[in-house]
């Protein structure tokens, strides 16, 4: 095994160091137990091995799907290399792994309304008066930021996180798009903007984020900045995740089915699937492997080795 040159593909995925230790183990694993050079594996070792790991080892499908997914990686660094002539993991899936679906999945309908509802109750008719005096302003500017991030988490389906790097040049209202830049995780994308969008962040850009500004020593280009609770100046890090905080427990107190804001971009990719399919979905979610894509996938499948075993008997 080229474990050098499989590491430096692995990095050039950009996994995690814990992730590629356990893909080389899961491959060392693997070719101890067939016991076979490169050249001779075939798909049928590896589903029989997929069926040793299940009945001897006792390995639950999603332990399994992830020995699969080592696998499909070192095969494919091989057929790039050109040290095989097919990969012998291509198209092969573990069954059984469905995710679990531990909260509501809103329609495209639903999350509109929860937007409309939030913008109405905390934005346009919102009682400040229990508010001291020397806070309304931070709190009504931090509602309308609130209500413009709310709208990207509805309609273009971006983690939190991600809302936190979106940089002033990576709006374009010309062209009513907004790009998400890539990390460890995610793919780089340019998602397109609804029409509802443009009037709010041209407000949000010629009104509220100005006067946001103010609550702040050093200037930033930052699309989303964070507001000081108390303070009237503030050093805070370029982070909102206290802000997401007070804000999930401002949307509960609009739906009692919302548990966090995973569940909107569950909601919204689940719904790109059925619309566009998984290869679109798979790039406006910023997945960088397909299979994360699948793992949204409704009623997904059951078993490996009943169904392929058909075609390559043992």
């Amino acid at each position: 095994m080229d474990k050098k040159g499989f590491t430096k593909y692995l990095e050039g995925k950009g996994l995690a160091s814990s992730t590629i230790t356990a893909y080389i183990k899961a491959v060392i694993w693997f070719l101890k137990h067939v016991q076979k050079e490169k050249t001779e594996i075939t798909k049928p070792d590896v589903l029989k091995y997929l069926e040793y790991l299940k009945n001897s080892r006792q390995q639950q499908n999603i332990t399994r799907k992830n020995r699969l997914i080592a696998l499909n990686h070192y095969f494919t660094f091989l057929y790039r290399d050109e040290q095989i002539a097919e990969n012998p993991c291509l198209f092969l899936k573990i069954r059984g792994t469905k995710r679990k679906t531990l909260h509501k999945i809103y329609t495209p309908e639903e999350l509109e309304e929860l937007f409309d509802n939030y913008y109405q109750l905390f934005v346009r008719a919102y009682d400040d008066s229990h508010i001291p005096k020397n806070q309304r302003k931070q709190s009504a500017l931090s509602k309308e930021r609130n209500a413009l991030i709310l709208s990207v988490l509805i309609y273009q389906g971006v983690f939190p996180t991600e809302t936190g790097t979106i940089e002033l040049d990576d709006l374009d209202l010309m062209k009513a798009t907004l790009k998400i830049r890539s990390s460890k995780k995610h793919n780089a994308r340019t998602l397109p903007l609804k029409a509802a969008q443009i009037g709010l962040f041209m407000r949000y850009l010629q009104d509220i984020r100005p006067k946001i500004c103010e609550y702040h020593i050093t200037e930033s280009n930052k699309l989303f900045l964070p507001l000081p609770a108390f303070s009237k100046k503030s050093t805070d890090k370029d982070c909102l995740t206290d802000m997401f905080k007070r804000f999930a427990k401002q949307i509960k107190t609009i739906d009692r089915q919302f548990t966090d804001f995973k569940q909107l971009r569950v909601s919204v990719i689940t719904y790109w699937i059925k619309t566009k399919g998984l290869r679109k979905t798979q790039y406006l979610a910023g997945h960088k492997w397909v299979s994360s894509t699948e793992d949204y996938l409704p009623n997904d499948l059951d078993d490996l080795i009943d169904d392929i075993s058909k075609l390559h008997p043992f």
